[in-house]
């Protein structure tokens, strides 16, 4: 049986992995979609409207926003894996099988993370966990004997 330590550092974990994979996923689309953090490629600029990369732009930034805050995990980090999943083999994988040689390691890293969070939810800093929380019921009154009868 896991110490109460370490099941309040797993749930922290889960907390602060949610929290900087969408941060950072949200950058990214950040520089597809609106052209920050120096934006796309050799331009800098932002992606052509309603071209893969800000169709990938517009599931990053919302998508990562949405993880960080905690809302709908599962089933955004559930799209957000695939879309990583997608990158890589679209985009990464035809340069070479390894990801270190064909510039894949995030891609690979966010399926997986995603994937993860997908399976066990955003956690109890979440705004999910918030709505999931329902307000405390009243004990039941306590029996009398004349009612057990």
């Amino acid at each position: 049986m896991p110490s109460s330590f370490a099941v309040r550092a797993s749930g922290l974990s889960l907390n602060l992995l949610r929290i900087a994979t969408g941060f950072c996923h949200a950058q990214h689309g950040a520089q597809k979609l609106l052209g920050a953090f120096g934006g796309m490629g050799d331009s800098g600029g932002a992606a052509p409207f309603m071209s893969i990369f800000w169709i990938a732009g517009v599931m990053e930034t919302i998508g990562g926003t949405l993880v960080a805050l905690g809302l709908f995990t599962r089933p955004v980090a559930f799209l957000l894996s695939g879309e990583m999943a997608v990158a890589y083999f679209q985009f990464h994988a035809p340069r070479g099988f390894w990801p270190i040689l064909n510039h894949g390691e995030l891609p690979v890293l966010y399926t997986f993370i995603y994937l993860f969070l997908a399976a066990n939810g955003g956690g109890n800093l979440s705004l999910d966990g918030l709505f999931r929380r329902k307000p405390a019921l009243p004990p039941p009154a306590a029996e009398t004997p004349s009612q057990s009868s």
